[in-house]
């Protein structure tokens, strides 16, 4: 049996530069892992299985299902495998869960079945489940670009604290799509804070608030009703700063100030809002000590 941990992750900046011919975005973003992780059991079978702990979650809906089906397609393998997915990432978040679960399990099973694919052909494989997907083949800090495939590791960010809010909202269908389609010319970007973020990370410069960006931000409350709530609350349980998590509706706060993240997340759960306290993460899913 292989039990693997699959980490949330943060977009510190995430910029739209134009759409694609193809239809996709043409994106730059920095993005960050997370100690909060999803756990995941993969045990040979003689069939398929896959089950989750959490009613909510859809198989057919997940890239899990695909990774699978990609895998076999690709190499012919007639192997099973019994898949116990404990999600602990919010599902619909912003966060990259399911992206990060069907990484792991591409990895895995490339063990398990004995498959013998090569990382580059790994890499090319998570290109085809989805945007996101290679970054959490590696994750710990790193620049993304093109539709998200391509990746340059960053230095490690210094060990910082983060935060999180998850909204009781109504899930969005086809969420992440919905948002990219409400994005217009002017919310594009030429990839400037992004390299200014990029310049700042490889000087061993401190994160500061102002260096984060979001496309999403400037219309997330248009297709998250109550989201400014939600902000509104997390600023008055002392956040000096609240950003979205990638296509939201996730919040997050960031601070080197531990004591200080302790008494947010303190604060957050007094007001019976669902919030995390985590840590970030070196490439690997080593955790950053530094």
């Amino acid at each position: 049996m292989l039990t693997l941990l699959a980490p949330a992750k943060l977009n510190l900046t995430l910029e739209v530069l134009s759409q694609r011919p193809d239809g996709f975005h043409e994106i730059r973003s920095i993005m960050q892992t997370i100690n909060l992780c999803d756990s995941l059991h993969l045990k040979l079978s003689q069939s398929i299985e896959v089950k989750c702990d959490k009613p909510a979650w859809n198989l057919d809906k997940s890239l899990v299902s695909k990774v699978i089906s990609l895998l076999k397609e690709e190499t012919g393998c007639s192997k099973g495998v019994k898949i116990e997915i404990n999600k602990i990432i919010p599902l619909a978040s912003g966060l990259g869960g399911d992206s990060s679960d069907a990484a792991a399990i591409l990895r895995g099973l490339n063990k398990l079945w004995g498959l013998g694919l090569s990382e580059e052909r790994l890499v090319d494989l998570a290109a085809e489940l989805g945007s996101d997907v290679p970054f959490f083949l590696y994750g710990g800090t790193a620049l993304a670009k093109g539709r998200g495939e391509w990746l340059t590791p960053l230095p490690p960010l210094p060990r910082t604290w983060v935060v999180l809010m998850m909204p009781h909202l109504p899930q969005l269908d086809k969420k992440t799509e919905r948002l990219y389609r409400g994005l217009s010319d002017s919310h594009y970007t030429t990839g400037e804070i992004t390299d200014r973020l990029l310049i700042a990370l490889n000087r061993g410069e401190k994160l500061r608030a102002s260096m984060l960006f979001n496309v999403f931000e400037g219309i997330a409350g248009d297709n998250f009703a109550g989201l400014e709530e939600y902000r509104q609350s997390f600023l008055k349980a002392g956040a000096k700063e609240v950003h979205l998590a990638g296509s939201g509706p996730a919040l997050f706060s960031l601070t080197r100030d531990k004591f200080q993240a302790e008494s947010i997340s303190k604060h957050l759960k007094e007001e019976g809002l669902e919030c995390y306290l985590v840590d970030t993460m070196r490439a690997k899913g080593g955790q950053d000590g530094g």
